[in-house]
């Protein structure tokens, strides 16, 4: 890009551009928004990559940016949201993924006609269940190995066709197409007819309950064989089952932990905002569900107890897996919570019963 254009960009922000919390754009040759960022002080922000220095990436961005836009928002923690929102909208070229971290991971339910367990490091918008986000990939996929040998559930290629019981008139087998897994009888080889899909399925919702926390099964049928192991005085093989069942144990407790502490997200959240723009955001385990202003009269304050009544009384399954979006945006918010614990103060706790009070100890303001 030439100097020109961008002495421009810079005359342009030193002109209109004020301190105050926003979320910015740079836009490429054709429109396309090449990267989204935020601040406190957008002003600031922004006239700081004109003075990056070359090799940064700021002077890499802005070396290919033929447009800077702005919106103002009324405070961070709005501009953190706008921000998210806005790059999973665009998936701008110089935006990295949003907030990952590499020391996490996700055990991942398939949304598949025949669902598997995998690890994966991060969350997609592709209508699979996330249970997470866990710390150490190796308990992980120790954990999803066991479940899916203990349950008989498969872990080959999503490619892989799957010819199930219920279909074996349209799927002549001409040879046995099982793993080693399914010859030994540590699947139920839906790829060989070695099930119906309701026999699949029922499995399925075994591994998700014990995900969940509801369910101790796999944990049991283990037990069980580490106890006959023992019987048959198979002591090693004993004892790695045991390893394994501790694996199990320590993995689910720490699912439930997350789930308990998704849980405690839900609140009414007031936020001071920039210019007297006060706003109030209604929380529910840990996913923004409605944004409003501060009420200011009797008729205003109204409509947000129903709003918030209408949140919290809706039900929903108490569950410990999330669709994509919706664990992202936790992470987002537990995040900004675990860095701010003061902003803790500003929140007040929400009754989730039908016929109460939707704001435990009053509405904000």
């Amino acid at each position: 890009m030439s100097a020109r254009l961008i002495e421009q960009l810079r005359e342009d922000v030193r002109a209109r551009a004020e301190n105050r919390p926003g979320v910015y754009r740079m836009r490429g040759p054709s429109g396309e928004v090449l990267y989204v960022g935020k601040s406190v002080k957008v002003r600031t922000r922004l006239l700081s990559y004109f003075r990056a220095q070359r090799g940064e990436k700021a002077a890499e961005i802005i070396g290919h940016a033929h447009g800077v836009e702005w919106d103002y928002v009324p405070s961070e923690f709005a501009a953190l949201l706008e921000e998210f929102r806005l790059i999973k909208r665009w998936r701008p070229l110089f935006n990295v993924e949003h907030k990952r971290d590499s020391s996490l991971c996700f055990i991942k339910l398939t949304r598949e006609a025949v669902p598997r367990l995998l690890v994966v490091g991060h969350v997609i918008n592709d209508g699979a269940e996330y249970f997470g986000p866990i710390r150490g990939r190796q308990a992980a996929t120790e954990a999803v190995r066991a479940v899916s040998d203990l349950l008989e559930l498969r872990d080959c290629p999503s490619d892989t066709p799957m010819r199930l019981a219920d279909q074996i008139e349209l799927f002549r087998l001409r040879e046995d197409p099982r793993c080693m897994r399914g010859q030994v009888g540590r699947c139920l080889s839906p790829c060989a007819s070695g099930c119906t899909r309701t026999e699949y399925l029922a499995r399925v919702a075994q591994a998700r309950d014990f995900l969940n926390g509801v369910t101790d099964q796999p944990l049991t049928l283990l037990r069980e064989r580490m106890s006959l192991a023992a019987r048959r005085l198979q002591f090693e093989y004993a004892a790695e089952l045991r390893d394994r069942a501790e694996t199990l144990e320590r993995v689910q407790a720490e699912l439930l932990r997350i789930g308990q502490f998704v849980e405690r997200l839900s609140f009414v959240y007031t936020v001071p905002g920039h210019g007297g723009e006060d706003r109030v955001y209604i929380v529910r385990r840990g996913s923004v569900r409605a944004e409003l202003p501060l009420p200011s009269t009797a008729q205003e304050r109204l409509v947000l107890e129903a709003k918030v009544s209408e949140i919290f009384e809706r039900p929903e399954p108490r569950t410990i897996g999330l669709r994509a979006h919706e664990a992202q945006e936790v992470l987002l918010v537990a995040r900004w919570f675990r860095l701010n614990p003061d902003e803790l103060e500003r929140t007040l706790p929400v009754s989730a019963r039908p016929g109460e009070q939707g704001v435990a100890s009053g509405t904000p303001g």
